[in-house]
């Protein structure tokens, strides 16, 4: 029996969330998140259109929108609002309330964390000023640790 590749076994393990919760990681769905698995960097939904095209011919905005809602709506990508882009979830069990990115400036990676205490720190202060905190989606521009040792 062959081993799947790491793409095809994050594929798979989504696939098994999405019928945990009673839904179905339909091809396409599958297809629009294995791009984003991909990508080293994240990619627009316009650039997602486009290389689902290479594959699917009749793909149109719509069609990429909808993979997309139903992908954040079940927690295994995000959207990067100061880059209008889509990233991969790195921990599927976190409740997508608060979240934290490291946008690299340079090469354009992102990194997600989920520090606890930075969620805290936040929530502290929004409350000493008496302003009832919501979702707390943090994007930190800066550089990566690859590109901060190796500046162009």
């Amino acid at each position: 029996m062959a081993v799947p590749s790491p793409l095809e076994a994050a594929l798979d393990t989504a696939a098994l969330q999405c019928l945990a919760r009673g839904a179905q990681l339909t091809s396409l769905r599958r297809e629009v998140l294995a791009l984003i698995l991909q990508s080293p960097t994240p990619l627009t939904a316009y650039q997602l259109l486009n290389q689902l095209r290479q594959h699917r011919q009749s793909a149109v905005p719509p069609t990429i929108y909808r993979a997309l809602d139903f992908l954040l709506g079940h927690h295994l990508i995000h959207r990067i609002e100061r880059l209008n882009a889509f990233v991969p979830c790195a921990e599927h069990a976190h409740d997508h309330t608060d979240a934290q990115f490291l946008i690299c400036r340079a090469c354009g990676s992102v990194t997600e964390i989920e520090d606890d205490a930075i969620t805290q720190a936040l929530t502290q202060a929004a409350r000493a000023r008496g302003f009832q905190p919501g979702r707390a989606i943090i994007e930190l521009d800066g550089l990566c640790a690859a590109c901060a040792l190796n500046p162009a």
